[in-house]
């Protein structure tokens, strides 16, 4: 009976009140800003060099491959 009374031990407590300074909050605003900024330019990065091979991997399948295909058409 006792270990059930215990877990609601912790609804009854008084809340946790944080005080931070307005320049500490816009220094943590800033700073997710330019993590946020960072992890979009990755993606921008990655979605190029992929958008890059499929160029070449489409190019390379529209190419004759030898001079024989270059000439049947095949």
């Amino acid at each position: 009976m006792l270990n059930s009374l215990r877990a609601f031990d912790s609804f009854f407590y008084p809340p946790t009140i944080v005080v931070v300074s307005e320049e500490r909050l816009k220094a943590a605003e800033l700073k997710a800003k330019e993590d946020q900024l960072e992890s979009i330019e990755e993606r921008i990065k990655a979605f190029q060099e992929y958008r890059d091979s499929l160029q070449k991997e489409i190019k390379n399948m529209t190419e004759p491959q030898s001079l024989e295909e270059a000439l049947t058409g095949e």
